[in-house]
């Protein structure tokens, strides 16, 4: 880094520099190279781009890349048992219903609980083929001993799936009330829809316990509920503003106007919402496995730590199942809303 030292050397900063010089975090390069099981890798000819790294070797007085992240680290544990002190009543509902909905999925024995999984999808789809193939898909599961494994999935799916309409709904219909709520709560969505799916997880290992079922359902409903507060958002603002002036002119409330009219129309781009949040909780649970989520989630893990091709493609193919019944089932009952509405 003759480069830049000569910098340092010509702006008199030399003295400044050398008093920073101490013992140092390693560097991310040499993270790096220590987790490919190599050592740090020369880089190639020419002038390096001024990394803080960069600088660092030239005057120690400047932190390196591991200084930031280290201070990022040091700054969330210190409001640690702060945040787990506000967050904990407030989160241990959710971890309430989950061990609860659980214990029943689990404990119903097979000839109760499934006829009442195919009435559900009965009266939400009114469809012989689709209860058919819910019929078919849980027979399945209990012929391959993965009906246990399939019902923890499900039991989590339902909960969060739910406490995500619960609380999308009612924000989405804030967002389309408002322009500045909607600006305001956009860039957070943004957010969570852009998040890998894995740093979910990061925070919230370090404040509940693993055994805490919250903390799963925590990362799932934050990564599920985006759909269906964007969807009725948009549905809301899709509605015609004749029918909306219709209805003005009859005298109706802002909240009979919402109930009566805005909802029924934006009804169908909820539902589609639903539907897509429903995906992604199934797609997260998978990732919670890593957390002690129950379900197929924790043998398709077990399928990929232990190389075990058979038990990871059964997992694999049961979530697919899971997937396509929900997924089934939700346009099914989508379809019957717009046939209701066309018909009304």
């Amino acid at each position: 880094m003759a480069q830049y030292e000569a910098v340092f050397d010509t702006l008199g900063l030399r003295g400044w520099c050398d008093a920073g010089t101490g013992e140092a975090p390693v560097s991310m390069a040499q993270l790096l190279a220590q987790a490919q099981g190599g050592g740090a890798e020369e880089t190639g000819g020419g002038l390096p781009f001024p990394s803080l790294d960069v600088l660092h070797d030239a005057c120690p007085r400047i932190g390196q890349t591991r200084d930031l992240t280290e201070g990022l680290e040091q700054g969330f544990l210190s409001i640690r048992s702060e945040l787990k002190f506000v967050l904990d009543p407030i989160t241990q509902p959710l971890s309430w219903m989950l061990d609860g909905t659980l214990f029943v999925f689990e404990s119903a024995p097979w000839w109760v609980m499934i006829p009442v999984l195919l009435l559900v999808s009965w009266l939400v789809s009114r469809s012989r083929s689709v209860t058919g193939f819910v019929a078919f898909v849980l027979l399945f599961f209990a012929f391959i001993d993965h009906y246990e494994v399939a019902m923890q999935t499900l039991a989590i799916v339902f909960v969060c799936t739910g406490i995500s309409v619960l609380l999308g709904v009612p924000i989405g219909i804030g967002m389309s009330k408002s322009d500045t709520a909607q600006r305001s709560i956009v860039p957070l969505l943004d957010l969570l829809q852009t998040l890998p799916t894995f740093v979910y997880l990061i925070p919230l290992i370090f404040l509940f316990s693993v055994t805490e079922s919250k903390l799963y359902g925590i990362a799932i409903i934050l990564y599920a509920i985006v759909p269906v507060i964007r969807l009725t958002d948009l549905g809301i603002r899709l509605v015609d503003k004749d029918v909306i002036e219709a209805a003005d002119a009859f005298g109706l409330t802002s909240r009979q106007k919402l109930a009566r009219v805005e909802l029924p129309l934006a009804l169908p781009n909820i539902m589609a919402g639903v539907n897509q949040t429903i995906m992604m909780s199934l797609a997260m649970v998978v990732i919670a496995s890593l957390v002690s989520a129950p379900g197929l989630g924790v043998l398709v893990l077990r399928g990929i730590r232990s190389l075990d091709l058979g038990v990871g493609i059964v997992a694999g193919l049961g979530i697919v199942l899971l997937a396509v019944v929900l997924d089934r089932v939700s346009k099914a009952a989508l379809a019957r809303v717009d046939t209701q509405r066309n018909t009304k």
